[in-house]
């Protein structure tokens, strides 16, 4: 969908996470759902867990590039195996998103609304990525991207893009 054009109607949606293979070091592209909280993509790692070899990628090499939408960057992830704070998530997303989330939960065998012990239990199984993006230093850092794009340290370009 983003090669033939459609970025910007599914970005809203689906971003694409590129990481280096921890075993390959050639770059891996993977459409992943997320959500965007204060300029940092949330990214759940789905039913795989920190099993995902994109997961086990970014954390082997947190240097990633993102591509959403119109918008693409350069960012730094961080690994989220911690279930207290995989549940902090679920809950605001159960906030932000009631129908979505709940039917997620309900196909996993949660109630829409479960209790925080059972939540946690839940977010045992799961992982998450937070990327935030590379800042730009000084002028003429180079870098694609539209409007609020991340941005990125000059010369930091790999193969991720």
């Amino acid at each position: 969908m983003y090669r033939i054009g459609l970025g910007s109607l599914i970005g809203r949606l689906v971003l694409l996470l590129t990481t280096t293979g921890r075993k390959s070091g050639l770059p891996r592209v993977t459409p992943l759902g997320y959500d965007e909280i204060q300029n940092a993509f949330y990214i759940g790692s789905g039913i795989r867990g920190a099993e995902s070899d994109w997961f086990k990628n970014a954390k082997a090499n947190p240097r990633v590039h993102i591509k959403v939408g119109s918008r693409q960057f350069d960012g730094i992830a961080e690994a989220v195996t911690d279930p207290s704070r995989i549940a902090d998530f679920i809950q605001s997303q159960l906030r932000r998103h009631p129908w979505m989330v709940g039917a997620i939960l309900a196909a996993d065998g949660l109630s829409r609304d479960p209790t925080r012990e059972r939540l946690e239990a839940y977010a045992a199984k799961l992982a998450m990525l937070i990327v935030r993006p590379i800042e730009r230093t000084g002028k003429g850092a180079g870098g694609k991207g539209g409007k609020g794009a991340g941005k990125e340290n000059s010369g930091c370009r790999s193969a991720l893009s």
